[in-house]
């Protein structure tokens, strides 16, 4: 499936329209209403709980974002949805909730989060459980990662879901414990046919590399990540076909 073309026509918030200050943490329901509330796009993140469930939220561990420490796979549904996200007064959503709440009215980039650990192909079980919750959603939606496996995985499980890759310079710095050989490659984005992918979402500081530029120039839809000013968007949309933003509201 092809790219709606509501991902290129909407500024996509990152992780919702998050303010802490408001009420508003990213990844949550409060995050995700405001952006629908806006018209504009949402950008979100998924992990996977203890006992299967797609949850919406960016981390492995849940220190940062919550009051709790330890990896959130360790934890069932029920138990991260009673944990309180800081800033905020809700608990951790599930990915089924958050599809609930936007109910198609805006596009919805949903980003796969590696659970291989190195970026490999052990990779599944989050992927079926996405699939399980699209069941009878209706709206732009389009899935990436930064692992391949990951969309060839949903591509055998959904064929019909619009998939691309979340891509960048994969340098050794970024990705603590993932083998160098693996981010050299990958930082050549060689696997877009492989996971049949219908565009990219590329990191801002990276979009005058030279396979970003050929992907561009074949004609496949170029996003990019994350930007947080008026001037940074100006210059990335002389390449990017649309921006992924916090900290400010596109005009």
């Amino acid at each position: 499936m092809e790219l709606h073309p509501d991902f290129l026509a909407r500024p996509l918030t990152h992780r919702g329209l998050h303010d802490v200050d408001d009420g508003r943490p990213e990844n949550s329901r409060a995050s995700v209403r405001a952006a629908v509330a806006a018209g504009y796009g949402i950008e979100i993140d998924l992990q996977l709980s203890a006992d299967g469930r797609a949850m919406v939220f960016h981390d492995y561990a849940l220190q940062r974002l919550t009051a709790e420490s330890g990896a959130l796979r360790q934890r069932s549904a029920a138990e991260l949805a009673s944990i309180p996200l800081k800033g905020g007064d809700e608990g951790i959503p599930t990915f089924a909730e958050i599809l609930e709440l936007v109910n198609g009215r805006v596009p919805l980039l949903v980003e796969i989060k590696d659970q291989d650990g190195e970026l490999g192909p052990n990779v599944g079980q989050l992927e079926q459980a996405v699939v399980q919750d699209l069941v009878g959603y209706h709206g732009p939606i389009a899935f990436m990662s930064f692992n391949p496996h990951s969309m060839i995985a949903l591509g055998r499980l959904a064929p019909d879901t619009c998939r691309g890759l979340t891509t960048s310079a994969f340098l050794p710095e970024d990705w603590p414990g993932v083998p160098e050989p693996t981010l050299a490659r990958l930082a050549g984005i060689p696997d877009l046919a492989a996971a049949e992918a219908k565009f990219i979402s590329h990191d801002a500081q990276d979009l005058h590399a030279d396979r970003v530029l050929e992907i561009k120039q074949s004609g496949l839809p170029v996003l990019c990540w994350t930007i947080r000013s008026v001037q940074a968007e100006i210059a990335a949309r002389e390449i990017a076909d649309n921006v992924t933003f916090e900290g400010y509201r596109p005009g």
